[in-house]
């Protein structure tokens, strides 16, 4: 008997360039545009970019969103 350690408690998966465009309702070059200028919070992971849900919705309801 014992327990799943394959997904860890605080899991949060992270949303790929491609689902925070979806997400977000932009094109994924605005997306790049935001992270090169630091407009939206990401994290670099083995050369690619990943965005937490929450901390953009964080963003958005703070007003960084607004064009």
């Amino acid at each position: 008997m014992g327990f799943d350690v394959s997904v860890p408690v605080n899991y949060e998966r992270l949303m790929t360039i491609d689902e925070a465009a979806e997400y977000l309702r932009v094109k994924k070059r605005t997306i790049y545009d935001w992270v090169k200028k630091g407009k939206i919070p990401a994290i670099r992971t083995v050369g690619q970019w990943r965005f937490k849900k929450v901390k953009i919705d964080h963003w958005l309801e703070n007003g960084h969103g607004e064009a």
